[in-house]
């Protein structure tokens, strides 16, 4: 079984970690029986959220009595020290803890540090003082400051997208990370879906000896199949390398990675799956695409008020509206009965 060390926090687990804001989307049982499962299997280190609704909560409910055998890691938005004490005393009292291995600042648009005038950081030191935290980290969609939390020497972690579409540029932030003794957590290992061979993601990740990739998982079939790599490792083979280089084709530049964090539209746009839905018909044939409900999700499109709020929040750039209408002409041609060709996307 392959393992992974997350720098200076000595944190040693199976390149297997378990993302958990799918679970989210299930019921608590259903949600138990994955991660008692995973945890069954091997994993040990699992990642959640204060923004993923009820995942603390279920994530205590399952392994509260395996706590001191596993590692977790949390995160919070808050952008004023007396959000952050609540948002860690709420995490605390979901999980069943009196401690968090991990505490992350949750996608923050600035490197928090001491002196910055928001007493994050601050908050940080004091919870990790006492001991209500082990280690500090930083999750992260924007390069720039993801690159700033690994020169700062700050943090001890960071969460970062990463996966075989990275670009050059994220690859030398992984093996700053390396250099740094920094933790290096992937999330978006599987880009939010897009990519759907689970055993290249797998082997891609396998290259780097100190990324831990965290998987996104909600349903069983998922479980399993990254399980058995765990005595099975998939290696990169010639077929598996051709099709990551066709993905690479399909999917580099301007694509939705799904991260959500242009959200809510203020008229109800489902940005983060309408600015994706061509490569989603491409990739993930699905009726529920083209059912009644898929059809009214993409015709809100027309309403798009090209505000600019989505553009202002998302991390990678991306002219949103743009996109959206793009999506939205595609998926009306396979409404008509037409094919997608490649130059529509």
């Amino acid at each position: 079984m392959t393992m992974v060390t997350l720098g200076k926090t000595g944190i040693t687990v199976n390149k297997n970690g378990f993302g958990a804001l799918p679970i989210q989307r299930v019921s608590k049982e259903e949600a138990a029986a994955l991660l008692q499962r995973a945890y069954g299997g091997g994993i040990t280190f699992f990642d959640t959220a204060r923004a993923y609704t009820d995942s603390e909560e279920k994530l205590g409910y399952a392994l509260s009595k395996e706590r001191s055998r596993l590692y977790i890691a949390t995160k919070t938005a808050a952008q004023t020290a007396g959000r952050f004490w609540k948002d860690l005393e709420t995490s605390l009292a979901l999980l069943k803890t009196d401690y968090v291995d991990i505490y992350q600042f949750h996608n923050p648009s600035f490197c928090p540090k001491p002196g910055d005038g928001s007493g994050l950081y601050e908050a940080m030191e004091q919870a990790r003082a006492q001991g209500k935290i082990r280690f500090i980290g930083i999750t992260n969609h924007r390069l720039a400051v993801a690159e700033e939390a690994v020169r700062s020497g700050l943090y001890d972690t960071l969460q970062f997208p990463f996966c075989y579409l990275a670009s050059e540029r994220d690859i030398r932030l992984a093996e700053a990370c390396k250099e740094h003794n920094i933790g290096f957590i992937a999330m978006k290992s599987l880009s939010g879906g897009l990519i759907t061979n689970a055993a290249a993601a797998y082997a891609y990740a396998a290259q780097y000896d100190n990324v831990l990739p965290i998987w996104g998982i909600q349903r069983e079939a998922e479980l399993e199949e990254f399980l058995s790599y765990g005595e099975n490792p998939p290696v990169l083979t010639g077929p598996l390398q051709a099709m990551i280089e066709r993905d690479r084709e399909q999917l580099s530049g301007s694509f939705c990675r799904a991260c959500g964090y242009c959200m809510p539209c203020p008229v109800g746009i489902e940005i983060n799956t309408c600015a994706r839905m061509s490569l989603l018909l491409r990739r993930s044939p699905s009726a529920a695409h083209l059912s009644e409900g898929g059809q009214a999700k993409m015709a809100r499109v027309k309403e798009c008020l090209h505000c600019g709020q989505c553009m202002s929040k998302c991390p990678y750039g991306l002219n949103t509206p743009k996109l959206l209408e793009r999506n939205l002409k595609d998926y009306e041609e396979v409404l008509a009965g037409k094919e997608m060709t490649p130059t529509n996307f």
